[in-house]
């Protein structure tokens, strides 16, 4: 909804820009303030006000703040704010926080459980077989990738990750038939990355791409025995340092491994519940 309005800005006329904008700066406040108010903060007049409610597609006001109130009474952050040069530091936790959290909620509603599915099954395969599980990403993703081998290497399965872009090809060569491959890239361009996609592909390993849709390294990831897990956001990759995109990759990751760990049964307890026991003798006693 507000997307479409934001889109559609350039073409309301200036009275009713104003109070477009006005929505799109605070839209829990537009669903709950009076008509006189509105026309008040966005210096028009009162059916003014309702000429933009049927300019951008709805019957009237109350049809209009009908809709945006139930989005609001969802609890879900409805609207991406970029952040301004003259916020200050409440003003930024409040942005990134709800950036975030809108980030993941419409990740959670969009996300493809059947792809999971898919990417759990092969990777709980091969951990059971004792086949490699390598992570791949570089910059921002390595990071990912890296912790992505930290959650699996504890689950008992020969887990590695790289983020050098010459090491990630010479693995992904050295890589076989029920070997996986998981490579992580917010742009899906990196060509590092796909290179890496095609060997380990090529190789006869399965990969699961973690990437935006629609990329160069989606399309590999569709590909019959692979698995895509589409990961969409708001973020504009070729101008912001990634901060949500990085996020739903974490959380991405954290799903995998869950469902990997269940999959994996009874059999990790011991071992986990052993390596809880040697780390204690690292930590700071009070």
């Amino acid at each position: 909804m507000l997307e479409r309005i934001k889109a559609a800005l350039p073409a309301l006329p200036p009275a009713e820009q104003r109070v477009a904008r006005l929505l799109l700066l605070d839209p829990r406040a537009f669903a709950s303030l009076p008509v006189s108010e509105l026309a008040e903060r966005s210096s028009v007049s009162k059916p003014t006000v309702v000429r933009f409610c049927r300019s951008v597609g709805y019957d009237g006001l109350a049809d209009f703040k009908l809709k945006l109130a139930g989005s609001v009474n969802e609890g879900v952050p409805f609207v991406h704010r970029a952040v301004e040069e003259d916020d200050k530091p409440g003003d930024l936790l409040v942005k990134v926080v709800d950036n975030a959290v809108a980030a993941l909620l419409h990740f959670r509603n969009d996300a493809s459980s059947h792809a999971f599915e898919r990417a759990i099954s092969v990777l709980a395969e091969a951990g059971q077989k004792g086949r490699r599980i390598e992570f791949y990403g570089v910059g921002n993703s390595g990071i990912v990738a890296q912790d992505a081998h930290h959650k699996f290497f504890r689950l008992g399965v020969r887990s590695t990750w790289c983020s050098d872009g010459h090491v990630i090809l010479m693995a992904a060569t050295m890589l076989g038939p029920g070997d996986c491959a998981v490579i992580l890239s917010n742009s899906g361009r990196s060509r590092d990355c796909l290179d890496a996609a095609e060997i380990a592909r090529k190789k006869g390993a399965t990969t699961v791409i973690l990437s935006s849709s629609g990329s160069p390294l989606a399309q590999i990831g569709q590909a019959p025995g692979q698995v895509l897990l589409a990961i969409d956001h708001p973020e504009d990759f070729e101008r912001y340092s990634p901060m949500v995109s990085r996020l739903l990759q974490l959380i991405a990751v954290d799903v995998l491994t869950t469902g990997v760990a269940l999959k994996l049964g009874e059999r990790l307890r011991p071992m986990l519940a052993e390596i809880k026991k040697n780390l204690r003798s690292k930590r700071y006693v009070a």
